[in-house]
C-alpha cells in the first residue's frame, strides 16, 4: 500500500518537510549532505557510506540521520522511498510533553550520526496516513502536523530513539558535536585547532574526539576535507578551467595536494570532473 501511494505522489512538495523519491534503475554513487532526516524505503535498497562505515537499508527499513553529514550514496536498483526532515524544536516539544517514565534512560556512550532499523507497523501506518493526505486537501492543513508529531513520537520511542531524542536536547553530546560540525561547514577553508573546536562544543579534547568520531565516523580534519572537496566540486561545475583557483578558495595551498585528494575522493582529477555534488 505504501509503495503504491508513494509512486502516485512521487516528487510532490505539498507536505512541508516531506520528500518522496523514486528511481527506475540503479544509480551511480553520489556525494551529498545527508540532512537531518528519517528515510523509509518502500521498495528497493539504498547504500550509504559515511567515513569507513557502510549502511544498507531496504524495503521495510528506515534510516535516521541525526546530523547533516557528508555521505556517498546510491540505489542498487529501482526504488521508492519517503523522507521526513527532523526538526529539533518539534522533538524538544514532544520530549517536554512526555510523562515521567515514558522514555528510556539516556545512553551512556557516544552515538553514531546514522542508524538503520526495521520499521515497526505503527510507524509505517502513520507514514501511510500522512501520504494519504495528499489526496485529501481539505484535511491536510489540520491533520498533517498531528501525524508528523505521531511519526516523531514513534521514532523517539523506537529502536533508534536515543539518537532522535538527542536532537531535541540542548545539552546532548550530539548537539555539542553538531555545533562543531556547523562551524566546520561554515568555515571550511580555515585551518583550526581541535582544542578550539572542543572548547566550542563544551567538551574536553578527549571527549570531543570520541564523540565526534562516533557521530561522523571521521576525525575533524577528515570531516573538513570532505566538505572542502564537495564545495570544490560545486565550484568546478561553474569554473572547470580554474582548478588552482578553486583549490585555493576551498583552503588548499598546494595544487598538487588538492588534485591528489580530489582524485582519491571522486575517482577523476579536478580538471576532468565538472559534475556538481548534490545538495
Amino acid at each position: 500500500m505504501l509503495e503504491t501511494l508513494l509512486a502516485r505522489h512521487q516528487g510532490t512538495t505539498l507536505l512541508e518537510d516531506v520528500r518522496i523519491s523514486e528511481v527506475d534503475r540503479a544509480t551511480a554513487p553520489e556525494v551529498s549532505m545527508s540532512g537531518t532526516v528519517m528515510a523509509l524505503i518502500a521498495r528497493g535498497t539504498k547504500r550509504l557510506a559515511l567515513g569507513d562505515r557502510v549502511y544498507d537499508y531496504h524495503a521495510g527499513q528506515y534510516l535516521i540521520a541525526s546530523v547533516d553529514l557528508p555521505v556517498t550514496g546510491h540505489f542498487t536498483g529501482p526504488a521508492i522511498g519517503f523522507g521526513l526532515t527532523l526538526r529539533p524544536a518539534l522533538i524538544a516539544e514532544l520530549l517536554l510533553s512526555a510523562a515521567p517514565g515514558d522514555l528510556p534512560p539516556p545512553p551512556t556512550g557516544p552515538l553514531s550520526g546514522l542508524a538503520v532499523s526495521d520499521a515497526p507497523p505503527e510507524l509505517v501506518d502513520a507514514v501511510i496516513r500522512l501520504v494519504r493526505l495528499l489526496d485529501e486537501p481539505r484535511d491536510r492543513a489540520v491533520l498533517a502536523p498531528l501525524i508528523k508529531r505521531e511519526i516523531l513520537w514513534r521514532l523517539i520511542t523506537g529502536e533508534q530513539g536515543a539518537i532522535v531524542r538527542q536532537l531535541g536536547l540542548a545539552d546532548s553530546s550530539l548537539t555539542h558535536v553538531s555545533r562543531a560540525v556547523g562551524w566546520i561547514r561554515e568555515n571550511y577553508p580555515q585551518a583550526f585547532k581541535v582544542e578550539d573546536l572542543a572548547r566550542l562544543s563544551g567538551m574536553s579534547v578527549s571527549a570531543f574526539h570520541r564523540n565526534f568520531q562516533a557521530v561522523t565516523a571521521m576525525s575533524p580534519i577528515q570531516f573538513q576535507k570532505q566538505i572542502r572537496l564537495q564545495e570544490a566540486r560545486l565550484l568546478l561545475a561553474a569554473r572547470p578551467g580554474d582548478v588552482t583557483g578553486v583549490g585555493r578558495r576551498v583552503g588548499y595551498e598546494s595544487p598538487s595536494q588538492f588534485s591528489r585528494e580530489y582524485r582519491r575522493q571522486f575517482g577523476v582529477p579536478p580538471s576532468r570532473d565538472p559534475t556538481p555534488v548534490a545538495r
